[in-house]
């Protein structure tokens, strides 16, 4: 008889902070959530990566404080559903007291208009916000609502962690698979977590392929992992290697420059059944971060393959992925511009906020204009060459140097015309303090 249940993966959530497996310092016995379930609530941005449990802890910590939880999708979502729920929860606080959390997964995904809908029921107190994301909160979230709220950072899930959800899916009689007297060799268990990748989902969903096959009283042993493979339920590389050392390879043999190697680990994990969309923004994160401006036609190239993959699905998708991949993996390389962000961001971190000069700042009003701002701004285009010497930092970071392009690829152009630039403006007087 089939089994109609939900899937192991949503019958195991954790029904309680205390069945929390890894985010000690969230869901732990002295975590912060546990510290925050207070009233009034707070409000918090979880930014981890998939199958972290950032949905999980949201529930759990309504939970714990009694307070309504109504969860929202981003994707399907808009203004008008955060309309009906803040109706419903004025009536919520006007009749029972409740207070209401709004839990926004993918909050990435709503624009600024709808992030400003929500700001003013946040600020008010109406609704307690929490947002779920993948991505980066302090680009993806309007420094409004950001401002308003906490922001915690969950780890992706380690192996040890993987493996006591696996265990734990097995021994539950009712939740679990318990009731199936199923047995397993650690070694395996293991092997299922390292496929997971830090994902909870994905490592109860693997288990949930192997047991399909074996009888009541089976094993998961090697034998089950391969027999799942074989009836194509099980997405794992198939040499029993870790998922994300495949993928390692994968991108050190394209940074290697090695189109070969690079195909090849790139037919591995379409073999193993790694879905396309996933290995096309890995190609797109290495047109920015490993060639750069060395040859700005890869990200064209990676960005257009990722949006056809979307569009053609398997198996024309593995064409484009193996043209984006020879072409990104043949170009010439360049780190700088990851490089240069980065040494821009240390810094921010050690100055912090330093205000904008007073000459480069917006002036759409009288009022700022006769505040100062935009005054003595040179314009570029009124300069020979278009470029004129001035002040574009506060003077605490002037000095600063993040940007350093190779002499490789289009990039030796660019690092040919800033050193032009440089020694012409030297020999140029400035204004506004530069």
């Amino acid at each position: 008889m089939p089994d109609l249940r939900p899937p192991l993966a949503d019958r195991m959530r954790p029904v309680s902070l205390d069945e929390v497996v890894g985010q000690a310092h969230l869901a732990g016995p002295d975590g912060l959530l546990r510290r925050l379930a207070t009233h009034p609530l707070p409000s918090f941005l979880l930014h981890g990566p998939p199958g972290s449990g950032k949905t999980t802890l949201a529930r759990l910590f309504a939970e714990s404080t009694g307070a309504r939880f109504v969860p929202f999708s981003a994707v399907l979502s808009g203004v008008p559903d955060l309309r009906r729920a803040v109706e419903a929860a004025e009536l919520a606080r006007r009749y029972d007291g409740r207070p209401t959390i709004l839990f926004v997964d993918e909050i990435h995904r709503w624009n600024k208009a709808q992030q400003d809908a929500l700001l003013p029921h946040v600020e008010s107190g109406l609704l307690a916000l929490v947002g779920a994301t993948t991505e980066n909160v302090g680009f993806q979230v309007i420094p409004p609502l950001r401002s308003r709220c906490r922001v915690f950072r969950l780890e992706r899930l380690g192996e040890d962690d993987l493996v006591i959800l696996l265990a734990r899916a097995l021994q539950d009689v009712e939740r679990g698979l318990g009731d199936r007297r199923l047995r397993a060799d650690s070694d395996v268990l293991t092997r299922l977590a390292r496929a997971a990748d830090g994902d909870a989902r994905r490592a109860l969903g693997l288990l949930e392929d192997v047991a399909r096959g074996l009888p009541d009283g089976g094993t998961v042993d090697r034998a089950a992992l391969e027999a799942a493979s074989e009836r194509g339920e099980l997405v794992h590389d198939r040499d029993g290697d870790a998922h994300y050392d495949v993928l390692s390879a994968f991108i050190k043999s394209m940074r290697g420059s090695d189109p070969d190697a690079a195909l090849y680990w790139l037919a591995r994990l379409l073999a193993a059944g790694e879905p396309p969309e996933g290995i096309a923004r890995r190609v797109v994160i290495f047109a920015a971060e490993d060639v750069g401006n060395a040859d700005p036609r890869s990200l064209e190239v990676a960005v257009a393959a990722a949006r056809g993959v979307e569009m053609v699905g398997l198996p024309e998708a593995r064409i484009l992925l193996a043209q984006a991949v020879t072409w990104c993996t043949s170009a010439p390389k360049s780190k700088a511009s990851y490089l240069g962000l980065a040494a821009a961001l240390a810094r921010v971190q050690e100055t912090g906020s330093l205000p904008v000069p007073l000459h480069l700042r917006n002036a759409p009003t009288a009022l700022t204009r006769a505040e100062g701002h935009g005054e003595g701004y040179l314009d570029p285009h009124a300069f020979p060459g278009h470029v004129v010497r001035q002040a574009y930092r506060p003077p605490e970071v002037a000095s600063d140097r993040y940007y350093e392009p190779t002499d490789l690829g289009a990039e030796k152009v660019l690092a040919e015309r800033l050193a032009y630039w440089r020694q012409l403006l030297s020999s140029r007087e400035g204004g506004n303090g530069s």
